[in-house]
């Protein structure tokens, strides 16, 4: 699918890598709506995009509700909507027993689940929906769905129970969904990132951020957010790509601890 004068919305889009990714967008030309908690961040970004061509709303992912009327709201600014990337997600450090020997707490292992998966089924099952009513593109597309899952959905790292179980399950989404609705002319594919050099990542200081490149293969350096965008863009214009997670990782394998 190309790029250009496509309407592309990104959750988790005020900030790190959502907020990048829809930035590298809009520079190829592309509308983009970006949905987040928040609203300061959100509301900077579309007006120094220039709103034209981009818009925010404040959306928690979770919330049928407030989904529907965003994506409505996309829909109504911009007339169509092409391509969804889910950056929205948690990290939340737990353990299944801490160190007192008490059990994880079920509130905050819900809470994951909820936004990094449920959140994430929420938006694509929506905007999926609506792709069904856009013509094919050359006969083929019709709209194009990128997940975000993790490098620890596959080397869960111990403390990362809750993030890496929500993240495989987003895996998961991927070849039911992608066998669903690829007939039907939309895509899905999802990404697993390894270490990259977002905005939190890399206020944890030279020293914090030297010692986390120390696990990175090759190249030793954490993932530029622009590498991250990019791979959004292959996985929309490169129309054989369907039901496939890709790594983009550096070869990083995690280790235990």
């Amino acid at each position: 699918m190309k790029i250009e004068g496509k309407t592309i919305l990104v959750t988790g889009g005020a900030s790190g890598l959502g907020a990048a990714t829809a930035e590298y967008l809009y520079g190829l030309g592309a509308q983009v709506a970006m949905f987040d908690c928040d609203t300061e961040q959100g509301t900077a970004l579309a007006a120094r995009l220039g709103e034209d061509r981009a818009m925010f709303r404040q959306v928690d992912v979770t919330s049928d509700e407030q989904v529907s009327e965003a994506i409505a709201a996309v829909i109504d600014r911009f007339g169509v909507l092409h391509v969804a990337i889910n950056c929205a997600g948690v990290v939340s450090p737990m353990k299944v027993v801490d160190r007192e020997g008490a059990p994880a707490s079920l509130d905050a292992f819900r809470r994951t689940v909820e936004i990094n998966l449920v959140g994430t089924f929420n938006v694509m099952s929506k905007c999926a929906a609506r792709m069904l009513e856009n013509p094919p593109e050359d006969g083929e597309e019709r709209g194009v769905i990128v997940n975000i899952s993790s490098g620890a959905a596959y080397e869960g790292q111990i403390g990362q129970t809750a993030y890496a179980a929500s993240k495989a399950a987003v895996i998961g989404l991927n070849l039911p969904a992608a066998r669903e609705l690829g007939p039907k002319g939309i895509r899905i594919n999802a990404i697993a990132p390894g270490l990259f050099g977002t905005p939190m990542v890399m206020s944890l200081g030279d020293e914090v951020v030297a010692s986390l490149e120390e696990s990175v293969e090759a190249p030793k350096r954490v993932g530029r957010m622009e590498e991250f965008a990019h791979a959004c863009a292959f996985l929309i214009e490169n129309s054989y790509m369907n039901g496939a997670t890709l790594r983009l990782d550096a070869a990083t394998r995690l280790r235990a601890r």
